[in-house]
């Protein structure tokens, strides 16, 4: 079972962040799908962790799922991730953790 380290997102954080940085509103799945990936590249870029950050969908031990910004992976053979398998300094973070609005550190979540 693999296994993210990262911080956890709504679909609604992702529509509101695309708003607040211009897109249009998603009218179908399909432009919901774009919508999220765009603003998901958005954040991590403005906040200097795209070359190292992956988007991937998650599962909270309550079992709800979500979106994981993810910053580490624990399966080693998973390579073409590129993720490290330990978490990184939270300086390398701290931008993403700020405009996500988090108050502690990530955490590890289970890969769906």
């Amino acid at each position: 079972m693999v296994k993210y380290w990262g911080y956890v997102v709504s679909d609604s954080w992702f529509y509101q962040r695309a708003l607040d940085v211009g897109y249009p509103p998603a009218k179908t799945l399909e432009e919901s799908r774009g919508i999220i990936s765009l603003a998901s590249r958005d954040v991590m870029a403005a906040t200097g962790v795209l070359s190292y950050a992956r988007i991937r969908r998650v599962k909270t031990p309550k079992g709800k799922s979500f979106w994981c910004i993810a910053l580490a992976c624990d399966d080693p053979c998973a390579a073409g991730e590129r993720l490290p398998t330990y978490a990184p300094p939270e300086a390398t973070y701290k931008a993403l953790k700020e405009a996500l609005g988090k108050e502690g550190p990530p955490h590890w979540y289970r890969a769906i």
